[in-house]
């Protein structure tokens, strides 16, 4: 490992002491971050494997559907029912803090005016009115999905950005400061040691003329 290049003084000592503590000091504080950024992490994987699997299960049925009623009614029936707007949805957008990471959140609103089949139901299969029906229940669903999926994404980048500092601390700067602190002492030691055979020398020569 490098040693840096510095004084070896008993300043420089002391300043390199001091960032050494906070050195390891903030590597134990982005540990500590890392492994709860983890644990949250892990969370909202498998909320988001749940809301993924329950979000394609209805979907996949709701294809189903589609194709049944396009299969009975026609093009046309199917594209007039479903012009017409039903109740109308809002879709409210803020952000929350998760471990320091600003991250999105959707918040949901329905309208209370407006009707889910604005269609008379004789005009169409019950098949349609089934993909409507669970289409206006599955939207929350896959608001929330986006959102914590996004999270995910972002928990993830904050993760690796994390994993770095701490690599960075862990492997570089902390044995650098180690080092050099070990440099340092070895020089003053030569210093002292140096001084004392000089003083000693000096000494020697003083009773030798006495």
């Amino acid at each position: 490992m490098a040693v840096i290049k510095v004084n070896p003084t008993r300043m420089e000592l002391t300043r390199l002491k001091g960032r050494l503590k906070t050195a390891t000091r903030g590597h134990k504080l982005l540990k500590d971050k890392a492994d709860e950024m983890i644990r949250q992490f892990m969370l909202l994987i498998k909320r988001n494997v749940a809301l993924r699997t329950e979000v394609e299960k209805e979907l996949k049925g709701v294809l189903t559907d589609f194709m049944l009623a396009k299969a009975v009614s026609s093009k046309t029936e199917i594209e007039e029912a479903v012009s017409v707007p039903g109740k109308s949805v809002k879709v409210t957008s803020a952000s929350k803090n998760v471990m320091s990471v600003e991250v999105p959140a959707f918040i949901v609103e329905r309208g209370e005016k407006g009707e889910t089949y604005p269609y008379s139901f004789a005009s169409v299969t019950g098949e349609l009115d089934d993909c409507i029906g669970v289409m206006a229940e599955l939207l929350p669903l896959l608001v929330e999905l986006a959102e914590v999926e996004k999270t995910c994404n972002m928990l993830a980048d904050e993760i690796e950005k994390n994993r770095r500092r701490v690599n960075a601390l862990e492997y570089v700067m902390i044995p650098e400061f180690q080092e050099t602190i070990k440099y340092i002492t070895m020089k003053l030691d030569e210093a002292e040691r140096a001084n004392t055979i000089r003083l000693m020398k000096v000494k020697s020569m003083i009773a030798g003329r006495n």
